[in-house]
């Protein structure tokens, strides 16, 4: 039994290791934990400097009373930052209405439709709007898009007047509508590139199976592609929108720095990191400091609201697939 135990080099056990060979595997466990632990604890320290930083607004005007108070005065010390807020909200939201559909059909075609020869280049082509610096971007709204839309922008204010918070405005050039739209532009590689690999796993079987069944390309896409991806899909539109609200040079450049709710989508507006960029560097007395580090507070746990609900609905689509099948 003892020789059984034991192999015929150097005496080492077949059925266990010693614990020097189990050292290695040990250190690299640890210091991964340690690692994945220390992201946590800086999102923790993080959260912490940001509240005693922003201790004195809060005790001013309040949480309530900071985040939807509509008067952001510099000059008289008065900080409200509903129009911040709402100026992040509304252009994140354009960004999706026009970035995510552009987006997933972008990946949808090249998985699905696009001839094999084209597939490397649409790739790469879609893949590079993500290295293009968000200054670039910046440049580009200012002197291509403003201008070549402002006439474009004060027709349909003037033709559809009767819409809410869409018509009836001056168009001046630099507006919500503008900044979400180069925020869509900057957001189309990531859902695209992270759509495009989930939809590269489905199963080829599963796609041959529902053609063999007669239904057509499109039918197959829609009931077997579509659903099986549905989570990577949900979790790239959440990535993007965790982009959208934390863009910053792009978004200033051509949102116009207003700090109030504009009543039409096509007017001037003001976002929270913008506001961070433009005026930090302004900031002289201790309450405006204070006020603007409780803007990046806010903008902080809007954004961790937002990656909680992401997951929630990432496990729910994953739950309701897995009860399905």
């Amino acid at each position: 039994m003892e020789s059984a135990s034991v192999s015929a080099r150097g005496g080492r056990q077949l059925f266990g290791r010693s614990p020097w060979t189990r050292l290695p595997d040990q250190i690299l466990k640890w210091t991964l934990t340690v690692l994945a632990g220390g992201i946590l604890v800086l999102i923790g320290f993080f959260f912490v400097r940001l509240y005693i930083e922003a201790h004195p607004a809060f005790a001013r005007f309040g949480v309530f009373g900071f985040t939807f108070d509509n008067n952001w005065d510099v000059a008289k010390n008065i900080y409200g930052a509903l129009p911040l807020v709402v100026g992040t909200i509304v252009t994140s939201a354009v960004a999706l209405l026009i970035g995510v559909p552009v987006a997933i059909a972008a990946a949808l075609y090249v998985t699905e439709l696009c001839p094999h020869r084209l597939k490397g280049p649409l790739t790469i082509l879609l893949d590079l709007l993500a290295a293009v610096p968000s200054v670039v971007y910046g440049l580009w709204g200012v002197f291509v898009l403003v201008p070549k839309l402002k006439p474009i922008e004060q027709w349909f204010t003037d033709t559809f007047s009767f819409i809410p918070f869409i018509g009836g405005a001056q168009v001046a050039g630099p507006n919500y509508f503008i900044g979400g739209l180069i925020l869509a532009i900057m957001i189309l590689p990531i859902v695209s590139a992270i759509s495009r690999e989930v939809m590269s796993t489905v199963p080829s079987d599963h796609k041959e199976a529902a053609l063999a069944l007669g239904a057509t390309r499109w039918e197959m896409v829609q009931r077997v592609v579509i659903p099986f991806a549905r989570s990577g899909i949900f979790g790239s539109i959440f990535l993007a929108l965790a982009r959208a609200l934390g863009e910053t040079m792009a978004v200033t450049m051509v949102i116009g720095n207003r700090p109030e709710i504009a009543a039409s989508l096509f007017a001037p507006a003001y976002t929270m990191p913008a506001v961070l960029a433009n005026e930090f560097a302004e900031a002289t007395s201790d309450l405006y400091l204070s006020a603007l580090m409780e803007i990046g507070l806010v903008l902080l746990v809007i954004t961790i609201i937002v990656n909680g609900i992401a997951r929630l609905m990432i496990a729910s689509v994953g739950a309701r697939g897995e009860g399905s099948s």
